[in-house]
């Protein structure tokens, strides 16, 4: 019998190595409005509000450089924010910062800023369009790389300020660079996971209970690339969050892990853990 996830399965917190744990903060924190819940020498955990679940762990490399290229591991981390007033005002934000910007995109189910941290790790910024409008093709869901309308998107302010990140905003999905596009997508499907979208270029999209895409998996790093050195920038973990207790036994049945041991390590290297939504604890895992 095939194992699927439950259908509100969400992700929650990701873990990202820095060079510099200081700078990430005036980033994240300063910047993009992260609340900081609790911090360390060397690791700092970050929420859109306080006393809410962190969405964000920094852990601190001193001098780590960036991921280098032609590797497997992250493409993005993806914030997803409520509404389109809250894209724009975290957009007029950026601007008004000049922080660099890497692209913009209309993907037809959401609209999506693209951008860099100070490490070089990539982030997207998105808010989705009305579930009820998403298309779907014999392919799976209408997705595509369009223009965004910056301007109308602006016009959502009727001229006020820009602002931080909404508190109501959570890790949509991580999009990464694999080196074997069938043997990352086969590995997520063991997990639970369903692919959504099929044929576009050098690129797979899954996820749980009908979303558009919690996993992004692409080849554009190159074929058969390596992953990652850990003692670079990049992605160290993401969380798989799952309705109940049950429902992660079930998981870690299907999984054969034992009760210490709620996680796995995809073919990039990179850790994937599993908690329930609501626990405590720092980690994001029960």
């Amino acid at each position: 019998m095939v194992y699927v996830l439950p259908e509100t399965t969400e992700l929650g917190q990701v873990e990202l190595r820095t060079g510099d744990l200081s700078r990430s903060l005036r980033f994240y924190h300063d910047l993009l409005g992260l609340e900081i819940l609790e911090k360390g020498p060397h690791e700092a955990w970050l929420a859109p509000l306080q006393g809410s679940e962190p969405i964000l762990r920094l852990l601190e490399i001193p001098g780590a450089p960036p991921q280098p290229r032609h590797r497997a591991g992250l493409y993005h981390v993806a914030f997803r924010v409520p509404s389109r007033v809250d894209l724009a005002r975290i957009l007029r934000r950026l601007l008004d910062a000049r922080w660099p910007f890497q692209g913009f995109a209309d993907h037809l189910v959401s609209e999506a800023l693209y951008l860099p941290d100070p490490d070089g790790n990539g982030l997207e910024i998105y808010r989705d369009r009305p579930r009820d409008t998403w298309q779907r093709t014999s392919h799976g869901y209408a997705m595509a790389t369009l223009p965004l309308d910056l301007e109308g998107l602006l016009d959502e302010l009727q001229g006020g300020e820009g602002g931080p990140l909404s508190p109501g905003t959570v890790v949509g999905h991580v999009h990464l660079h694999v080196g074997d596009l069938e043997e990352a997508t086969k590995f997520y499907e063991n997990l639970g996971f369903e692919v959504t979208l099929r044929g576009f270029p050098g690129a797979m999209f899954l996820s749980a209970g009908g979303y558009h895409h919690h996993i992004g998996l692409n080849i554009w790093a190159g074929r058969n690339v390596l992953p990652a050195p850990k003692d670079a920038a990049g992605l160290e973990s993401f969380t798989i969050l799952l309705p109940t207790e049950d429902d992660l036994q079930a998981l870690k049945d299907h999984l054969g892990l034992n009760q210490g041991d709620p996680f796995v390590v995809d073919p990039s290297g990179i850790t994937v853990k599993f908690g329930t939504k609501g626990a405590s604890g720092k980690d994001g895992v029960a």
